[in-house]
């Protein structure tokens, strides 16, 4: 039965740096080259930028959920990054470049996303009312049929009677 590794916080925290001063490697060909597993390297990441998040920028939660003022001092900050020192900025915020792309697009329309958080929000209960509506016709069109049956069963019924009655 094999035993679960435990690594000192001294050595994670090498493969860490390395990682984010990777540049165009993956986190998988960094893995390989100091013999760590990727799923751990990747779980390491997972954890110091979370706790990098709580700690330096006060907030952990994900990138959707920054507020108007987090978001304009992450595209103040990153403003005059290029390439990979914006990517490496981006990494330790938890962040990709696509998310500062479209921030600065809604900033641009004046408040574009929060409408289209709205209409989405309004998409979705259209939709479940949709649903609704078409489960209700359902059983409509199902009670309606059984009706229509009960009718025909009972023409057949009288018929059968008034033909046995003559």
């Amino acid at each position: 039965m094999k035993t679960k590794q435990t690594y000192s916080v001294e050595f994670k925290e090498q493969p860490l740096s390395k990682v984010l001063q990777r540049g165009s490697r993956t986190v998988g060909a960094v893995a390989y080259e100091l013999n760590v597993n990727v799923l751990t390297l990747r779980n390491w990441m997972r954890g110091t930028t979370a706790a990098n998040r709580i700690s330096s920028s006060g907030h952990a939660g994900r990138p959707e959920d920054w507020s108007l003022e987090e978001r304009l001092m992450a595209l103040h900050e990153s403003h005059r990054l290029v390439d990979d020192a914006l990517n490496g900025w981006c990494r330790e915020r938890g962040l990709f470049a696509h998310h500062l792309v479209q921030w600065r697009a809604d900033f641009c329309a004046g408040g574009a996303a929060a409408s289209r958080r709205e209409s989405a929000q309004e998409v979705r209960d259209l939709k479940q009312g949709n649903v609704q509506l078409q489960r209700e016709l359902k059983r409509k069109e199902q009670a309606l049929a059984e009706a229509a049956a009960l009718l025909v069963l009972q023409k057949k019924y009288r018929a059968l009677l008034g033909d046995e009655a003559e």
